[in-house]
């Protein structure tokens, strides 16, 4: 039996399937902390159901999904909104030494995963497929570019991104208080810990949520889509291969510095950080929830080699390059255990292992002033143009 889905039917059922997701998520504890979206535990399971309707023959779906790349290009232009120059310069020192650590690892896992697929003999594309795009991106970014990487015969891209994502959620978890740990103990960073920090955790202050805030940021998200989807149109004319969003991510950053420069109209970061969060679980649900993933059974091996290798890359990265880049005292180590978060997962997932770290040592304002800034601000917009670079490079 074969179920045809239309356009809105296809909607319902991933809004049904976040909040399956959401259900699993707060009835089993370990999937709750280790910050596993709702998308993708409910996607996950409705892929598992399709893959025994695709393997008994009883039943499968077909999904008319336009609205799936609608969503995509909205979530990352939101992203796009949040690329202030004044606010790097502003912020200084600290976050631009951690920012270049997070490229630097970016580029490094591209550059592994590759190798590794080399090494493997198997399309270099799928060996893309476990590097920055679903590390450092995280789902977000893998269901972005999956599918593009699949245009290029790499079968199966999408669901080793989407894999290697929800995987690195866990592990960089798993990593980062053993490796903090080693360098509090080892460089004696307790007892050398400056009390007097000069930072402060940052509140923000959400007034109510009204028509007056809520119109102009919606009506700015969809000129940012439309001016970028003629910037994509160019840069397409050049012969470079690009995700969609790119255009409308890059128009979005001209429109915030143009705002932060000229003060002529204000972007509320409020809105736009709702407004993203929405299109992101409508994305990630109607990608995770039409997985075929029947095809990934060849690339099972490969697959858990190269998220071993990534692991270890990771954790070696934050212990020889993020602590001594960030400054070797006991900020830089809790700045180590976030980069193991937003390196490997999301932003929330960083942020969940500072606080692990900190409740159980020192607070550190620090920490938690350079990694949402980083990792939720400005990371995406460098990962994006690295992952290009790099499909580019290897197709």
């Amino acid at each position: 039996m074969i179920l045809n889905l239309t356009t809105i039917q296809t909607m319902a059922l991933a809004v049904l399937v976040l909040y399956l997701g959401k259900f699993i998520n707060n009835t089993f504890k370990f999937l709750k902390e280790n910050c596993i979206p709702d998308a993708v535990t409910g996607g996950t399971i409705f892929s598992i159901l399709t893959l025994i309707g695709h393997e008994t023959g009883i039943f499968s779906f077909i999904f008319e999904d336009t609205l799936r790349e609608v969503f995509m290009i909205a979530f990352f232009t939101t992203v796009g909104f949040s690329a202030s120059i004044k606010l790097l310069k502003k912020a200084g020192i600290p976050v631009l030494m951690f920012l270049l650590a997070a490229v630097g690892l970016a580029v490094l896992q591209n550059v592994f995963g590759v190798a590794m697929a080399k090494f493997l003999h198997i399309n270099l594309l799928i060996g893309l497929a476990t590097g920055s795009l679903a590390t450092t991106g995280g789902p977000g970014t893998a269901g972005a570019f999956g599918p593009i990487i699949e245009q290029f015969g790499a079968q199966g891209a999408t669901m080793v991104a989407m894999a290697t994502a929800t995987y690195a959620l866990i592990a960089g978890s798993i990593i980062a208080g053993p490796i903090c740990k080693r360098l509090i103990k080892k460089h004696e960073l307790l007892e050398k810990k400056n009390g007097n920090s000069t930072f402060e955790n940052s509140g923000n202050k959400s007034e109510f949520l009204s028509a007056k805030r809520v119109l102009p940021t919606g009506f700015q998200i969809v000129i940012a889509m439309g001016a970028g989807s003629l910037i994509s149109n160019f840069l397409s004319s050049l012969g470079l291969v690009l995700p969609p969003y790119i255009g409308a991510m890059f128009a979005a950053s001209i429109m915030r510095n143009m705002s932060d420069y000229s003060g002529k109209f204000e972007i509320d970061l409020d809105i736009i950080s709702i407004i993203g969060s929405f299109t992101l679980a409508m994305f990630l649900s109607m990608t995770l929830m039409s997985f075929k993933l029947w095809e990934l059974k060849e690339l099972a091996l490969p697959l858990i080699l190269m998220l071993v290798g990534q692991t270890i890359l990771m954790g070696a990265f934050a212990y020889f390059v993020t602590f001594n880049i960030t400054g070797r005292d006991y900020d830089a180590a809790v700045m180590t255990g976030g980069h193991c978060g937003c390196g490997f997962g999301t932003t929330p997932k960083a942020l969940a292992n500072m606080e692990a770290l900190t409740e159980k040592y020192l607070p550190s304002p620090k920490a938690f002033f350079v990694i949402p800034i980083v990792g939720g601000l400005f990371i995406d917009f460098f990962n994006a143009a690295i992952i290009t670079f790099f499909i580019n490079l290897v197709k």
